[in-house]
């Protein structure tokens, strides 16, 4: 019979302290599992794929009986520590996102990325919440280079060709919106939601609901089979559920899915402390990708007691889903020049917060999403882009688990399998070298 296990050491480690959490209020977090319950479905992992899964089960059959099993506190995990971009449009202005792809390949993202967009807003207008956990302002892609120059020119053209609405600005623009003198141009795609993102995770766990039950600090440790259920096991209860979604992204590895297929690779993050609006000019609320894909990511946030912006670059390779102290320390390194380089006049301001979050890629760069199991439909694999391409998964899943046909599920279904990885040491050694030559390559941007 299968079974699927995992240990102590297996469990989800984050590095550093999200500022997105820091600025919030602690949680108080929904009651531990105890004891042995019985579920229609449940769900492993309360980020973003396993909360929009959640909620979208609910929608389509209210009467099902979901528990949510999350291993730590909503928020704390990679769902809180993103930079919070939910973008309708792809991440990337480079010429590998769109050279010789068909335009109906494009739209078909369009379409998952918008099906993200769409499930966020409309929970923040079902829930009356105020800008500062979602606004539908849009985002902008800031080049610093003529190599970045390009990629923008390029995109609008793609988006023109897609007839998708956009904003270009020049050098005087872009320093309009962020108060620096480093960007030569930019464009502004309107579609992109903006969230902080621990305030909009935990928003979401307590919007559930009906008969959806979350359960914090409850790890599952085990899958075994039950008949034509499943039993899954935590420290101290036990569901038993016809079905299962899987959506603790990388960690699905742990349990024996996805072995060898996924790469597992940290991103990180310093936000500043607070500062006077007045000591920067531009707006007070924005938000910025790079032109290059590995490069620069930008927010900067406003507040009662001050403005805070936000600096997020750097990648790197983990397999053991483990980073240390030392790793985080060059990354925070690597923010301080590329903020001081972008805002002089602010060089001297400290990061109050440091922090890392954990991505799952595979190598061609799908979804690894689908029943991977009798009974097991798995959510995971988010390749990036987590609030969006996570989301997008988790609506999938709930849909295609429960028979619902959606354009969504259909694009899902049209996605290859993830390929094998090659052997130990050549994925260590590819994998560290493609980060460090695309890092290399994006220069200062």
């Amino acid at each position: 019979m299968s079974r699927h296990r995992i240990g102590p050491s297996d469990l989800p480690r984050h590095p550093g302290v999200s500022g997105w959490v820091a600025m919030l209020p602690p949680r108080t977090p929904a009651p531990a599992l105890a004891g042995a319950i019985r579920a229609d479905i449940a769900v492993i992992g309360a980020g973003l794929a396993g909360l929009a899964a959640a909620r979208r089960l609910a929608q389509i059959d209210p009467g099902l009986r979901v528990a949510v099993l999350e291993a730590g506190i909503v928020g704390d995990g990679p769902a809180g520590r993103n930079s919070g971009f939910i973008i309708d449009l792809p991440h990337e202005v480079s010429s590998e996102d769109y050279g010789g792809a068909a335009l109906q390949k494009s739209r078909d993202r369009i379409t998952l990325q918008r099906r993200a967009v769409d499930f966020a807003v409309d929970l923040a207008r079902e829930r009356g919440w105020p800008r500062e956990v979602l606004d539908l302002c849009g985002r902008y892609n800031v080049a610093m280079t003529p190599e970045g120059d390009r990629h923008i020119r390029d995109y609008a053209a793609k988006l023109d060709e897609l007839g998708e609405p956009y904003r270009l600005l020049d050098r005087a623009g872009i320093a309009d919106v962020t108060g620096s003198q480093a960007f030569s141009s930019a464009i502004h795609m309107p579609g992109t939601a903006i969230v902080q993102p621990a305030a909009y995770i935990r928003g979401l766990a307590d919007t559930l609901g009906g008969n959806v039950t979350l359960y914090e600090g409850s790890p599952a440790m085990a899958l075994e089979p039950r008949g034509t259920a499943w039993l899954v096991r935590t420290p101290a209860g036990s569901v038993e559920a016809g079905r299962i979604i899987l959506a603790n992204n990388g960690h699905a590895e742990r349990f024996g899915f996805f072995r060898g297929r996924l790469l597992h690779v940290y991103t990180y993050a310093s936000m500043t402390e607070t500062f006077s609006p007045n000591s920067l000019g531009g707006m007070r609320d924005w938000a910025a990708t790079p032109a290059s894909p590995m490069g620069t990511t930008l927010r900067r946030v406003s507040g009662p007691r001050g403005d805070r912006l936000l600096v997020r670059s750097r990648y790197t390779y983990n397999p053991g889903m483990n980073v240390g102290a030392g790793t985080l320390r060059r990354a925070g390194h690597q923010h301080d020049r590329k903020f001081a380089h972008r805002f002089p006049g602010l060089a001297d301001l400290r990061m109050e917060y440091r922090w890392g979050g954990a991505m799952a890629l595979t190598w061609n760069s799908v979804p690894a999403w689908g029943e991977v199991e009798k009974g097991i439909f798995a959510a995971c694999g988010c390749n990036g882009v987590g609030a969006t391409n996570a989301t997008a998964s988790g609506l999938a899943a709930a849909e295609q688990m429960l028979d619902v046909p959606t354009e969504l599920t259909r694009i899902y279904r049209g996605f290859a399998t993830p390929q094998r990885l090659p052997p130990q040491p050549f994925t260590l050694i590819g994998a560290k070298t493609t980060l460090a030559l695309r890092e290399r390559r994006a220069g200062i941007e």
